[in-house]
């Protein structure tokens, strides 16, 4: 074996040559190693391990100008989606972000706000900038494009593309069962917004499991969310409004839980209390669901584990593109019960059979 030779630690930075001459080992094998390469599962652990060392002590950095042009690749991504607020992208942002810093990937992050024409723009710019690949949430793609996409809640047709996705019938079922075992009948929904492509699929499920309970659904106790805004403002105005027309209902199962935050907050405005009055229940466990007054309960959606997964999926689609790949990841949700629910109060029975408005 020949001796090791010493890299630079001056001005000179270290190079692959130099770091394969100084492990005493070929250049195509550093560089199968430090890029990740899908063949690196041959390589023993010790090399590997001697490998990632070296590059560390030695402060190397790979020239990623010169891998772009092998590779042809430009190691970004494309994310779309409707908004960047604080909740459910939150959630599922912080899984993909992990993901791709491990990866070191860079990525861009675009929202259309539900606005077709500016969605279409957003897909021509990324394009333009020679993506890699595209991370949709809760969107779908305008047209076709030569690289891998995954989309999470995106519902998407396209057999070029993976969905990530939530089982909404085991969603729906536990929700409802929830309120039925808790006494609850007279129960008012919320449906999302048009552009929001869970809506459609939660509201099947909801009505599907909604028959198999027993429970009726009250075409004048259902409220369809229009408005572009991702704060509790979502879910204010409907429930103030339909408070204003009916109080014959004692629970309400919201979109998600930022329109429910919104919804409790119509519901003391209107002198009611919850979960006395009304019990609310929400949709995806955002963080703030645990720390609202009251506690909220909620289905959770493993927002998490969804971004990450996506972005895993995504990177071994663009790095192995001809391997095969899903077409459909699903998701188990998951009932947290807190206070925002309980068995119907006599106060609420009371107030139902004397028609009080």
């Amino acid at each position: 074996m020949t001796a090791k030779k010493n890299l630079p630690d001056g001005d000179r930075p270290a190079t692959l040559k130099m770091l394969a001459e100084h492990l005493d080992l070929s250049p195509a094998t550093v560089s199968i190693v430090l890029n990740n390469s899908p063949v690196a599962t041959s390589i023993p652990a010790a090399t590997k391990q001697r490998i990632h060392a070296a590059a560390k002590k030695f402060d190397y950095r790979p020239n990623l100008h010169a891998r772009m042009l092998r590779s042809r690749l430009t190691n970004t991504i494309g994310i779309i989606a409707p908004e960047l607020s604080e909740g459910y992208f939150t959630g599922v942002m912080l899984g993909v972000e992990q993901h791709l810093l491990q990866e070191g990937l860079l990525y861009f992050t675009v929202s259309h706000l539900g606005q077709p024409d500016l969605k279409d723009e957003y897909q021509e710019l990324l394009m333009r900038r020679r993506v890699d690949g595209f991370l949709l949430v809760n969107t779908q793609l305008s047209f076709n494009v030569p690289v891998p996409v995954v989309g999470i809640s995106s519902h998407a047709k396209d057999p070029g593309v993976t969905n990530i996705m939530l089982d909404h019938n085991a969603a729906a079922c536990m929700a409802l069962r929830h309120l039925y075992d808790l006494g609850h009948r007279r129960i008012a929904f919320m449906k999302g917004q048009r552009y929001s492509l869970d809506a459609e699929a939660r509201w099947d499920s909801i009505a599907s499991i909604a028959r198999e309970i027993g429970i009726t659904i009250r075409p004048e106790l259902c409220i369809y969310l229009e408005e572009n805004v991702w704060t509790p403002a979502l879910g204010y105005p409907p429930v103030r409004d339909l408070l204003s027309r009916t109080r014959d209902f004692t629970a309400l199962f919201c979109f998600n839980d930022i329109s429910a935050i919104g919804a409790i907050r119509a519901i003391q405005d209107a002198g009611l209390g919850c979960p006395h009055d009304i019990s609310v229940i929400g949709f995806d466990d955002i963080i703030v669901a645990e720390y609202f007054n009251p506690r909220l309960t909620t289905v959770r959606q493993p927002l998490y584990k969804m971004g990450s997964t996506a972005a895993e999926l995504l990177v071994k689609r663009i790095q192995c593109p001809d391997e095969p790949f899903p077409h459909d990841v699903c998701f188990e949700p998951e009932l947290i019960v807190r206070e925002s629910t309980i068995r119907v109060h006599e106060t609420s029975l009371s107030r139902l059979s004397q028609g009080k408005r």
